[in-house]
């Protein structure tokens, strides 16, 4: 298989497995949906990590595949190239991408499937699908412009360049950039930690913030408020406040 499923501490490890660079080719873009699929079904994973091994995250499509398709054949399989990416970013638990080498084209777009994005400092990001004469089309269009911005993100497409980790942190594309060495021991615990809260109020957050951002604000606070409401039915709740009143902040323990 091309990608693999760990789990560990609560964290799941979704781990691609296509070397050299993991490229992204169907058979590799169905397995990572099949494997999101689990994650969010399975009770024992509350927290997942994307991550490429050592060297390289995914350094995009498999070309080779790709050059032989034409405009019927891809019209066929599009939208499941698109709902492999969306079955990550939907994923209702903390996401990260640990981030390592190269991570383009496709391999970007996986990455911004993510709610926190962790790179090395050898990592290289970027759109270039624009020089191969095409757009990217597993989501970059539109996830990495309501990340960095339209502007900013036109500047990265249009140009197909790549950003090295410290303009990539600069631009708001990775969160934290960490020796090459230390990404996935950073991503992993930062996955574990949350691993340990409240499962359901942290869905509750996800999906609020990710819901919110593609509607108006009335509606935005309208889910936050149902979503706020509804969690006071559950034992997490409980205990959280409970805990805050008998011993102080930060030390319930959710269930």
């Amino acid at each position: 298989m091309t990608v693999h499923l760990e789990v560990a501490e609560g964290v799941g490890t979704i781990r691609l497995d296509r070397p050299p660079m993991n490229a992204l080719d169907t058979a590799t873009q169905d397995r990572l949906k099949e494997l999101a699929e689990e994650a969010t079904a399975r009770t024992d994973i509350r927290a997942v990590v994307l991550y490429g091994g050592e060297k390289v995250f995914a350094a995009g499509a498999d070309i080779k595949e790709m050059q032989a398709m034409d405009h019927a054949a891809m019209v066929a399989r599009s939208r499941a190239l698109q709902d492999s990416f969306s079955a990550v970013a939907r994923i209702p638990k903390p996401v990260v991408a640990a981030v390592t080498g190269y991570a383009l084209g496709g391999g970007c777009e996986l990455a911004l499937c993510a709610d926190y994005r962790i790179a090395g400092e050898n990592a290289k990001l970027g759109q270039p699908e624009i020089l191969l004469g095409v757009i990217p089309g597993a989501g970059g269009t539109q996830r990495l412009s309501r990340l960095i911005g339209p502007s900013k993100a036109k500047d990265l497409i249009f140009t197909g360049r790549m950003v090295k980790a410290d303009e990539a942190l600069t631009l708001g594309l990775v969160d934290r950039v960490v020796p090459a060495d230390e990404v996935y021991t950073a991503a992993h615990e930062w996955a574990a930690r949350l691993a340990r809260g409240p499962a359901i109020a942290l869905r509750a957050a996800k999906e609020s913030i990710d819901a919110g951002l593609e509607t108006d604000l009335e509606t935005g606070l309208a889910i936050e408020r149902n979503w706020f409401a509804g969690l006071f039915a559950t034992e997490d709740r409980e205990r959280g406040m409970r805990s805050f009143v008998e011993e102080g902040p930060g030390k319930a323990k959710f269930v």
